[in-house]
């Protein structure tokens, strides 16, 4: 969609976070989100060359205090825009959840045009606050053709991620997203998007997400770990668990049991806690092995870290869908690793 500009329309999205922090003057009590999209849009004189801006201040809070009925209401207010012909979405936010939140973006929102998930580590009170320049890649990016058909993106320090291989992997670096299993999409350079390969499109992505979004557990193995967590899991009114297990899909023997007794009632997703590569599946066979865990009826996340897994099972479950759903659902997503197809312009 263009105006009369020529400029292709793009709709930005405030949440908080960083990017909008500031505080009062003279206030030592630290920064809050303050600003709303158009205090951000309007801080950035350079967007006005790239498209015509449509600013939405859809939430003002930290990004740990979102939830995914937000993201679901988000995701529809998304729609209509993209509906209406706008190029591609922008949404600012705080960092600490970009990961889950731009993930669970790729999951409800389909169609060809880009949604862009951006947001800053160094807040505008700071000598060289990183907002401004990611706000106007995360523009230049949406507002491109070439980001038609990649889904979901994570716009960051100049490079371009899948939401579904991001990971925020520093506390304090401006370059803390990294996609570990398989690299940056592609990168700006001077103001345009350059994509290097393109991932396939998401498949197996849930439909009819309804406003209510039932509880999934997510629980880490770590050294020594014995099975009491797994076994409140159901009496705490958890729908699903999720298993964020050692290296490939491994966990103590001594859990398996509990394990298998929870997944022959509700779904227990296996995800590997390293954050990179994949669920192996017959490497192993030990107990507590992936190779076992896997013939107990839990279910391979396959390139899913724990993080994605549960954004994914919480909203198939959200949308009503079964054991043998959620399953073939998993199994659908991670078609979506694979078969990734090289641009060779730019």
């Amino acid at each position: 969609m263009t105006v009369q500009s020529g400029l292709p329309q793009v709709t930005v999205f405030s949440l908080g976070g960083t990017i909008a922090s500031t505080n009062n003057s003279g206030d030592a009590a630290g920064v809050t989100p303050r600003l709303g999209a158009r205090e951000l849009v309007d801080a950035v004189p350079q967007l006005r060359e790239v498209a015509e801006l449509e600013t939405v201040a859809f939430r003002q809070t930290a990004s740990g205090d979102l939830t995914l009925p937000d993201l679901v209401a988000l995701a529809a207010e998304i729609t209509k825009r993209l509906d209406a012909g706008v190029a591609g979405v922008v949404v600012t936010q705080g960092t600490d959840t970009i990961e889950e939140t731009s993930f669970a973006l790729d999951l409800l929102v389909r169609g060809p045009r880009p949604v862009v998930v951006t947001g800053a580590m160094r807040n505008p009170t700071l000598a060289g606050p990183d907002g401004p320049a990611n706000l106007l890649a995360a523009v230049q990016v949406a507002a491109s053709p070439q980001a038609a058909g990649l889904g979901t993106l994570v716009v960051f320090n100049d490079e371009i991620h899948a939401a579904r291989f991001v990971r925020k992997t520093h506390t304090s670096s401006p370059a803390t997203f990294r996609s570990l299993t398989a690299g940056p999409l592609g990168w700006m350079v001077e103001g345009r998007p350059r994509i290097a390969f393109r991932a396939p499109e998401l498949r197996g992505t849930p439909t009819g997400v309804g406003e209510e979004v039932p509880a999934v557990a997510l629980l880490k193995s770590t050294l020594g770990d014995d099975s009491r967590l797994v076994e409140q899991v159901e009496a705490l009114g958890y729908a699903g668990l999720v298993v964020e297990a050692f290296g490939g899909g491994h966990v103590p023997a001594h859990v398996v049991p509990a394990l298998e007794r929870l997944a022959g009632r509700l779904p227990v997703v296996l995800a590997s806690r390293t954050g990179g590569g994949e669920l192996l599946r017959e490497t192993y066979g030990f107990p507590g092995s992936e190779r076992d865990l896997l013939s107990r009826g839990l279910i391979p996340a396959g390139f899913l870290d724990g993080l994605k897994a549960r954004i994914l099972l919480s909203l198939l479950l959200a949308a009503g869908a079964g054991l043998a759903g959620v399953r073939e659902a998993f199994e659908q997503v991670n078609v979506s690793a694979s078969a990734a197809t090289v641009e060779a312009g730019g």
